[in-house]
């Protein structure tokens, strides 16, 4: 997912400024925006929710566009956003080198199109995970299948970074289905419940399917976990601590208010915490949702020019000029913006021809 220019950037392990700091568990807080700055092993995290309207024969959707900066449309206008979409929401072909991108969605569905001729149309709480390494371009679009009714969209991306031994790897492109992915309910002492999906990693008694083979979360003593917590008013879970000191956020989407322990984040705020002790998340008078990223760092330097992210700015020259040159493997697909033919469900091809089909 490409979300913003080609903008040059470098920074270190930690680069978030401290907003505060206590004698407890939390390290930080820090107001979220559009993207979420998160900790090594991440390089950022994106939650999309987008209500989109009736769609077209085209895919897009059945309104006037006008009005709209098509091609860079990420203000939010009658609730929705077109993205680098021009015809249909989303992002079309780009390029990435370097690192992972971890694509949740919620609600809605994704068709993506990829340079290795991998191609897939996944959603409603499935799990794309494609490791980029040496080069992929791929294209994300959110046909509006349904022309009778709204098409409401919610999905996190993240991007997870790659260590040097393997940013130059094969990319690999994996479809985790979301009858998968691992979800249980805990009960606190007051009957009020949370329900938990462990995306990524492992939580409790819970393991999710396991990640691509050249990624940073395939070996387990890097402890990379994604968990997406939903929490009744009032709830408690207490998140367990970690046998070795990794990087832990905690990030607040959805709510009025939670409570650390006995400090109170306020709604659309992020926590660093320490992971060896155990917290207690206890959910405000609303609905609350919570999202967890935590990992062991890599501890390398990052250089990151838009889609590329490597180690130093010589690696990322190499990669704008093996891009020109290559194009990644090139585009096997009719248009930037392909979207699949509208009466396919979920699916995913492999870049080998592997076919696995969803109801």
């Amino acid at each position: 997912m490409l979300l913003t220019p080609f903008l040059g950037s470098a920074r270190g392990k930690n680069s978030s400024k401290e907003e505060k700091e206590t004698m407890k568990k939390i390290i930080r807080t820090k107001a979220l925006g559009f993207q979420w700055e998160t900790q090594d092993p991440f390089l950022f995290c994106v939650h999309h929710e987008d209500n989109y309207p009736k769609g077209n024969a085209q895919l897009g959707p059945d309104t006037s566009l006008e009005g709209r900066y098509l091609g860079q449309d990420f203000i939010v206008k009658d609730g929705w956003r077109m993205y680098h979409g021009t015809k249909v929401p989303g992002f079309p072909g780009h390029p990435h080198r370097g690192f992972e991108t971890i694509t949740v969605v919620r609600k809605g569905l994704v068709d993506h199109a990829d340079s290795t001729g991998a191609a897939g149309r996944y959603g409603n709480g499935d799990v794309q995970w494609m490791t980029a390494g040496k080069g992929v371009q791929h294209s994300e679009m959110f046909p509006l299948l349904n022309q009778d009714s709204e098409n409401p969209l919610e999905l996190f991306q993240i991007w997870l970074n790659l260590p040097r031994t393997n940013k130059m790897v094969e990319p690999h492109f994996k479809m985790i289905w979301g009858e998968n992915v691992p979800r249980f309910t805990h009960k606190d002492q007051s009957d009020k419940s949370t329900e938990i999906e462990v995306l990524v990693g492992k939580l409790e008694n819970h393991a999710s399917p396991t990640p691509p083979p050249d990624s940073w979360a395939a070996k387990e003593e890097n402890k990379v976990a994604i968990y997406n917590l939903h929490m009744e008013a009032g709830a408690q879970y207490t998140l367990p601590a970690t046998s070795a000191v990794i990087n832990r956020s905690i990030y607040f989407y959805e709510g009025d208010s939670i409570k650390l322990d006995e400090d109170t984040l306020p709604y659309y705020h992020a926590a660093d915490v320490v992971s060896n002790r155990d917290i207690t998340i206890t959910a405000g008078n609303e609905t609350c949702k919570v999202l967890v990223l935590q990992g062991k760092p890599i501890s390398e330097p990052v250089v990151q020019h838009g889609p590329f992210v490597m180690n130093s700015r010589e690696e990322i020259y190499q990669a704008f000029e093996d891009y020109q040159r290559t194009q990644f493997g090139g585009w096997p697909w009719p248009s930037s913006d392909h979207t699949h033919a509208k009466d396919l469900g979920r699916f995913a091809k492999h870049s080998d021809g592997t076919l696995e089909t969803k109801s």
